[in-house]
Parts: structure tokens; C-alpha cells; sequence
């Protein structure tokens, strides 16, 4: 299984989209880094995920929400997302 998923910061309220196989693991990754664009921005906080098959679908919805580029979009997924809680 592969998920896509929306984090936000905790500390601007940005967002960052991506795509894994273990939710969890990912997100302890982008809390803990060192460098690059998360590492910036913590701590995050996951705020949706969608579920596939394979990574492929996974990898195309992530490109799909990207190529919005859309605050307004991202914030629309996350209000109407009816998913498992986050906890």
C-alpha cells in the first residue's frame, strides 16, 4: 500500500505534499531532518493522506495536487477529507 499525503507546519502553516509507503516512518523523517526544505519548517503535522495500490496512482496524485498549486485546493482536500482520524 502507498499513501499520499499533505503535512503542515506547525510552525507557518505551510504545506508539503508527498507520497510514501509508511506514513508513520515519513513523517518521523521530515521532524528529524537536518536539511532541505522540511528541516525548516518543523515540526510538522500530517493533515491528509490518500490511499493506493501501487506507487505509481500514489506518485500521479501527488503530482496532480502539486500542479494545482493551490492554497485554496490544498485547504478544500483537507476540510471535506473524511478519512481516519490523524490522531
Amino acid at each position: 500500500m502507498f499513501f499520499t499525503y499533505i503535512l503542515q507546519s506547525q510552525k507557518d502553516q505551510s504545506f508539503y505534499i508527498g507520497f510514501t509507503s509508511n506514513l508513520e516512518q515519513r513523517l518521523q523523517q521530515h521532524n528529524k531532518a537536518t536539511s532541505g526544505y522540511t528541516s525548516t519548517k518543523k515540526p510538522w503535522k500530517l493533515v491528509y493522506f490518500e490511499t493506493f495500490d501501487n506507487e505509481t496512482e500514489a506518485r500521479k496524485r501527488e503530482r496532480a495536487i502539486k500542479k494545482k498549486k493551490s492554497r485554496t485546493y490544498i485547504e478544500y482536500l483537507i476540510d471535506q477529507w473524511e478519512g481516519p482520524s490523524l490522531g
